[in-house]
């Protein structure tokens, strides 16, 4: 099959949309599949008035652009101007399609420009409901989407983790305070001003960049910025942390906590989806109310548990096979 992802994210950016299906491409080779991006870079876009991470495109001729990838299956990943003129493509010439709900919209919406969450779910209520199989990350977010009133088939799709993020565990000997480490993207919606105001008690480290790195780099000088890292380097860092902390409340999943896992690094975060969909209460972490008494915790558990457990269950290969099947069916 030639399998074309519709895409409001430029291939090169950092997130959990593109990791994710990044990772499943060598799968979908191996079984004799193809995956093809239609993404901003094939058209004229500009950076989001006030969040310039998210690309709007101008999406002229679309329609011969599509045609060119010669797609036996369209996959729609996200709801932007190119996810919406998939849509209408395919509701217009009758192609079956399935969808993805990666973000939640318009808690993130709310967040950042003060906009109301009952426009947004109303268009994505209508965004998804021709969708063959909208993908979600997690049970907690496919009963989420249920109670707004998304009707069509909400199926979970797993996430997994790549071998060149692991690292033997490294423990930096000789620090008196615990180290604590986040990693993703650096903007306001993340919740990082909880954990970086914990920089008296705790080592603080936060990998990544974006647009809220500025303010927080002048707000914490405990706090260490090293930017992105990538491959091995990266896995240093999750293989040498006693904690790693998430403190977003509007992710659906969180990639990085996974990834944390399975280096033995035990996960602190709040009550909410993501956290308490992958950590299992009391083995591989904690999640509450008060994210100090989740990191104190955390500091209990047996890290080389948590490596083999995780490694166990977050495979990339399971998520293709989710992905597979309902492009098929």
């Amino acid at each position: 099959m030639n399998i074309v992802i519709v895409t409001d994210n430029l291939k090169d950016q950092v997130n959990g949309v593109v990791k994710t299906y990044k990772s499943i491409e060598k799968f979908a080779e191996v079984t004799g599949n193809h995956i093809v991006y239609l993404d901003p870079g094939k058209f004229k876009h500009i950076g989001c008035p006030g969040y310039p991470e998210v690309k709007l495109a101008w999406p002229w001729k679309f329609k011969q652009k599509i045609e060119a990838l010669q797609p036996d299956h369209i996959h729609i990943a996200t709801e932007g101007p190119l996810g919406l003129m998939a849509k209408l493509f395919c509701e217009k010439h009758s192609i079956s399609y399935t969808t993805a709900y990666h973000t939640r919209f318009p808690e993130f919406v709310k967040r950042i420009y003060g906009f109301g969450q009952g426009l947004s779910y109303c268009y994505l209520r209508w965004f998804h409901k021709n969708s063959k199989a909208v993908l979600t990350p997690s049970q907690s977010m496919k009963d989420d989407l249920i109670r707004k009133g998304f009707t069509k088939n909400i199926v979970v799709w797993t996430r997994g983790v790549s071998n060149d993020i692991i690292a033997e565990r490294q423990p930096i000997k000789g620090n008196l305070k615990p180290q604590v480490l986040y990693v993703g993207r650096v903007s306001k919606e993340k919740g990082l001003d909880d954990l970086c105001k914990l920089q008296d008690t705790y080592d603080i480290t936060v990998v990544g960049d974006g647009p809220y790195l500025k303010k927080l780099r002048q707000k914490y000088n405990n706090v260490i910025f090293p930017g992105y890292k990538f491959g091995k380097q990266l896995a240093k860092y999750y293989a040498s942390a006693d904690v790693f902390c998430f403190p977003s409340k509007t992710d659906t999943f969180g990639i990085v906590i996974i990834e944390a896992l399975c280096n033995g690094t035990p996960v602190a975060g709040y009550n909410v989806t993501g956290p308490k969909d992958i950590i299992q209460l009391g083995v591989t972490g904690f999640y509450g109310d008060n994210l100090k008494d989740q990191i104190e915790h955390c500091m209990t558990l047996n890290k080389l548990k948590i490596r083999k457990i995780s490694q166990e269950k977050w495979t990339w290969k399971n998520c293709w096979d989710i992905f597979y099947k309902e492009i098929c069916k």
